[in-house]
């Protein structure tokens, strides 16, 4: 199950109250062409062959939807904040792409299993309640020959979730998890000091 009534309306609340500002982070609003760039050079290549179809689960403001679909992939995305999904609307009307983006809880995203040929998630996973639960979803949406991509960290605040223990996450639900490290400062905006990187598990 997903989080509950009030956790869950928490959780709405808190990104709602960001959803103005949040793409003033490099990372979130990949404004700077050269951040746009770092995140375009990491991503794009995992992807297969255009057109496939990404679910990125927990799109905040679509910035990375948004360069998926500027691909030419097909991307749905969801959000637990109806304020960050009228911002991710608002940047795809902008830019011109076709991106399906929804208010709901990327715990218990509601495609359909087997629909997907791209799982991604940023900086969502560590922040749910029974990750082991909600990768096991994610993991049913893919087909066969699916893609899991989950962007990570372990925050200098003492948040997040470490490398290891993500990696072994996901090792519990697929047979295949690496990762790389995301220290690149072209990546963030910025020089950082704590543990970012991104898993990827084809089979």
């Amino acid at each position: 199950m997903g989080q509950d009534g009030g956790v869950i309306e928490d959780v709405r609340k808190l990104w709602d109250d960001q959803a103005a500002t949040f793409d003033e982070e490099a990372d979130h609003g990949l404004r700077d062409p050269a951040v746009r760039a770092a995140w375009a050079a990491l991503l794009l290549p995992l992807m297969p062959t255009a057109p496939a179809t990404v679910a990125d689960l927990g799109c905040g403001t679509g910035s990375l939807a948004l360069l998926m679909a500027e691909a030419g992939h097909h991307v749905q995305g969801v959000d637990v904040s109806p304020r960050m999904i009228d911002v991710a609307r608002q940047k795809a009307a902008t830019a011109a792409v076709s991106v399906r983006l929804d208010q709901g809880d990327a715990a218990i995203p509601v495609y359909e299993p087997a629909t997907c040929d791209v799982v991604l998630a940023r900086h969502v996973l560590w922040a749910l309640p029974d990750p082991v639960a909600v990768l096991a979803r994610w993991v049913r949406l893919l087909r066969p020959e699916g893609v899991l991509i989950l962007i990570e960290g372990r925050w200098s605040t003492g948040g997040g979730i470490s490398s290891a223990d993500c990696q072994a996450l996901v090792l519990k639900q697929r047979q295949e998890a690496s990762v790389q490290l995301l220290d690149d400062p072209a990546l963030w905006g910025r020089h950082i000091a704590d543990q970012r990187y991104l898993i990827l598990s084809r089979r």
